[in-house]
């Protein structure tokens, strides 16, 4: 690059740390305009990071970023810049919303930039034509092949006309074919849009050698830049793979290995260690392997190379008795495969497609852990830890975390795991995949090893064709069927290609009817005549979200169910089990006297609503015993010359014992039985005093304005709204937001022109609609089921009942903004609500009773103003006036939990 040349992007002095992991250090970088620039490297070394820095979506630490002629470091710059950026992160549909359509998915990037319904339509339309994907415009995103979110991905991020377009690994994982229609795609969109830069970051050398400039970074820094040809002429290497390799610094370079394929010395008489014989599964109506044959013997070489999604990675857990197939039979040494039988699983290592090791464990933990699981003796098993931490090179990690390992590290130490009980069979699914390619060359040396020097057959799939070309057969396959199967050589002939990656496009070609790797329209994609002008507040935007996550609600049926039938469930278990009344208390009498008044005395209790009379007891024994047993939770003896007593103007004494397991229950029948015992002596003393006296005295009988049954069911049922309105919607609004954090699509956020107050607002009102609708419900419980009648103003419970959970979503927004896993959203929501609202919101104690911080914090609750807005609405009957000092309340907590949970959402990845 000219110095003269305008950079559209320039890094100076930019550090970067993760903890105590340096991703950039101190990074000096010009980045050409209007040219194909590629980031070349291993995982691990920075490229991501320096993407996201430049996409606006991670905050600068140390160093300046500017980007299109502007400081990055600038809220103002950031927002003015986000619609002429596009960022396309790392993973396979990372972008993508898995439960939207492709329409859909594509319709809100749209609707993000402002686009008008028309304009947005018609552009959907031409990229989907120019994409092949219009046939697939319905799918979910989520049932799309690799390949299929790639571009779906890449359209997502055109859908405006960026100036410049940032892809971070767009082909990892991808399939050769779909590798070459993404970039016959790019190429055509910059033929049209010669001024737009593109900015990549690849694992595969063949795609970086045909881009405008590299940058071949290690270590978190860049080791060199310049053209392809400059790189080559730089180092005097032809092939880019060496270009890189020599950059390294000598000691890296030192240790690269040499790879030389042995020949396999056939074995005559050996029987297949693995056959599949017209092996299918179906999964609901789709059918993920279609009568796949095929046989591998011992101490093979065997390569599994397909399209994305085409069965590789079913038809292998199939052959390891993971999946049971649908038809057809696998054998493994002889014996069918039996899903259900784990025998033959002992003479077999497999290693999956993604890291599946305990990352919190140390490389010899994790070893020693899987030991075990194979039950290898102690003695052993210390002995073969050893024998792998030598054989793999892993001396120097031994001590280290896992997750904490350069991913070549971890792919050796997954091999390791896998043969740690010295398996005759190893299955690898795309083992190195993102991994640099001195890691590759050193995972294949170990593999060549074990194929060669121990027998032991491998079963490998990958989508590097040289790789491939290593295998002693490859197997091609393709929407679940094999293609072809024969040495890499065979294959090249039968086609005619130049090499296998060739060879595999013009098989899977021939499988879709089509001539080339793509069919080219000569669709023009017209520029945008608008760019999504930077507005304070957009009503689209916010609109936008609301769109997309009432469709992702109603599609996902778990949180459907925890919203309503678990309010309806909770309803019911707090309606009918939180209640400090008790009725059919259970007893037994043990009558000592048996005259008319000790039958009188018994009366008196068995004639009241509150005691369930028992069959009497005979004796003391059988009392306690009952007691003991739980049959009675009360016993009441009568003594002898009870009747005597009462004649003669005693006072005898009655003893009652009381199941004390439970002492709130306990002292609540013990109230029970004194009330009892009051009114009977109250009506002794009536008769025994005549009705002329009788007469003349003043008794107090209360009676009860509100609830004159004076049944708690009254105050709790209404109660039970306010506490299940601040759970349910606060934690599905939490998990809604830290869901997109884990699956990455909160980047969207990050790098488009919305605003925190629109993302949030946007996502908040379905769970709003959800929280109104779960109220309806509970109002409808509570006065038909129930049976306690709503007496007040019906439009000020629903008005209050509104500001509520508006004000409780913002709760659960405010929480999501410090939680970055939906179990950790779950928990924080979960105590943050419950708490407050069963100690100091007026549940189990009025709040004016309350003092200190206990006082405070009612006062600060929403709930406090609800439960009293609610109690008041249904028992007391109150109006308008009344209920107007608790609605004001809760309209102030509206904004304040909502620009809470503002101010708390970052903008940028921190």
């Amino acid at each position: 690059m000219n110095e003269s040349e305008k950079p559209t992007a320039m890094l100076e002095g930019v550090t970067h740390c993760y903890r105590r992991t340096v991703a950039l250090a101190d990074v000096s970088l010009r980045i050409p305009a209007g040219r194909m620039v590629g980031l070349i490297g291993p995982d691990g070394v920075g490229k991501s990071t320096l993407l996201g820095l430049v996409a606006g979506a991670k905050r600068i630490q140390e160093g300046d970023v500017t980007v299109l002629d502007g400081d990055m470091r600038r809220v103002r710059h950031r927002n003015r810049v986000c619609p002429r950026i596009a960022y396309m992160p790392q993973g396979l549909g990372k972008n993508l919303y898995q439960e939207l359509s492709v329409f859909e998915n594509l319709d809100f990037f749209a609707r993000l930039f402002a686009q008008k319904r028309a304009e947005r339509h018609a552009r959907i339309a031409e990229l989907l034509e120019a994409t092949g994907l219009s046939p697939f415009a319905e799918r979910p995103a989520g049932k799309l092949s690799g390949g299929m979110k790639q571009k779906l991905g890449l359209c997502c991020a055109l859908i405006h006309d960026p100036e410049l377009l940032i892809l971070d690994e767009p082909t990892t994982g991808v399939d050769p074919l779909s590798r070459r229609q993404f970039w016959d795609l790019i190429g055509r969109i910059r033929k049209r849009n010669p001024g737009m830069s593109v900015l990549v970051s690849t694992a595969y050398m063949e795609e970086a050698d045909g881009f405008d400039w590299l940058v071949a970074m290690d270590g978190g820094k860049v080791l060199s830049v310049g053209s392809p040809e400059e790189l080559k002429k730089q180092t005097g290497r032809e092939r880019l793979e060496e270009v890189f390799v020599s950059l390294l610094p000598k000691e890296r370079q030192a240790r690269r290995v040499k790879l030389e394929l042995l020949p396999r010395h056939e074995r005559e008489s050996s029987e297949p260690v693995i056959a599949a014989r017209d092996l299918t599964k179906r999964f609901g109506d789709f059918t993920a392997v279609k009568k796949v044959s095929f046989s591998i013997r011992q101490g093979e070489i065997f390569g599994f190379v397909g399209s994305n999604g085409c069965g590789k990675t079913t038809t292998m857990k199939m052959l390891t008795g993971l999946l049971p197939p649908s038809e057809g039979e696998a054998e493994l040494f002889g014996k069918r495969v039996d899903a259900n039988k784990l025998g033959a699983r002992r003479r077999v290592g497999y290693m999956s497609q993604s890291f599946s090791l305990y990352g919190e464990l140390t490389v010899n933990q994790n070893l020693l852990l899987h030991g075990r699981l194979y039950d290898l003796p102690r003695a052993k098993l210390k002995a073969r830890v050893n024998e792998l931490l030598e054989e793999f090179e892993l001396g120097d990690y031994v001590g280290g975390l896992a997750k904490a390992l350069p991913l070549g590290v971890r792919q050796r130490l997954s091999l390791a795991v896998a043969l740690i009980h010295e398996p005759e069979m190893l299955i690898l699914d795309e083992p190195t995949s993102g991994v640099d390619p001195m890691a590759r060359d050193q995972f294949w040396k170990l593999l060549i090893h074990l194929s060669r020097g121990h027998d032991v057959t491998i079963f490998i799939s990958t989508h590097f064709m040289n790789e491939a070309m290593r295998c002693d057969r490859v197997s091609l396959m393709h929407a679940g069927e094999v293609l072809a199967c024969d040495t890499p050589q065979r294959l090249q002939e039968a086609r005619g290609a130049l090499d296998l990656e060739e060879a595999f496009v013009g098989y899977i070609a021939d499988a879709l009817g089509e001539t080339g790797a793509a069919r080219e329209k000569g669709e023009v994609i017209h520029p945008q005549t608008t760019r999504g002008k930077t507005y304070p507040m957009s009503l689209s935007r916010l609109l936008a979200y609301s769109h997309r996550e009432t469709l992702e609600l109603l599609r996902d049926p778990v949180r459907l169910v925890f919203a309503f039938a678990g309010s309806i469930l909770l309803m019911l278990i707090f309606g009918y089990g939180i209640s400090p009344d008790i009725d059919d208390i259970r007893y037994a009498a043990l009558d000592l006297d048996r005259t008319p008044e000790s039958r009188q005395y018994l009366d008196s209790i068995s004639g009241s609503r509150y005691f369930l009379e028992q069959p009497e007891a005979r004796s003391h024994e059988e009392l306690q015993a009952r007691l003991k047993e739980s049959d009675i939770t009360c016993a009441i003896e009568i003594p002898s010359q009870f009747g005597r007593d009462i004649k003669r103007g005693r006072s005898p004494e009655v003893s009652v014992w009381i199941d004390g397991a439970f002492p709130f229950r306990a002292e609540s029948i013990r109230g029970y039985v004194q009330g009892v015992h009051g009114n009977y002596l109250q009506g002794l003393m009536e008769r025994q005093s005549g009705e002329v006296e009788a007469a003349g005295n003043v008794y107090i009988q209360p009676r009860y304005r509100y609830n004159p049954s004076f049944e708690s069911i009254n105050a709790m049922v209404p109660s039970i709204p306010a506490i299940l309105l601040v759970m349910i919607p606060s934690i599905l609004m939490a998990v809604s937001v830290v869901k997109e954090k884990e699956l990455g699509s909160i980047t969207n956020f990050y790098v488009t022109p919305s605003k925190r107050l629109e993302f949030l607002v946007g996502k908040q009102l379905p769970y709003i609609a959800v929280g109104m609708l779960c109220f309806m419900i509970l109002t409808t419980f509570s006065v038909f089921l129930f049976d306690v009648p709503l007496k007040g103003n019906g439009w000020m419970l629903a008005l209050g009942a509104f500001l509520y959970v508006f004000s409780t979503t913002g709760l659960g927004l405010f929480v999501s903004t410090f939680t970055s896993s939906q179990m950790a959203a779950v928990f924080a929501t979960a105590i943050t609500t419950m708490l407050p609202t069963i100690q100091f919101s007026g549940l189990l104690m009025p709040v004016s009773s309350l003092e200190g911080g206990a006082k405070v914090m009612g006062s600060l609750w929403p709930t406090t103003y609800y439960m009293h807005l609610s109690v008041g609405a249904f028992t007391k009957g109150l109006g308008v006036t009344e209920l107007m000092p608790d609605i004001v309340a809760l309209l102030i907590f509206v904004p304040v939990f909502t620009l809470l949970a503002a101010f708390s959402l970052k903008k940028q990845e921190a």
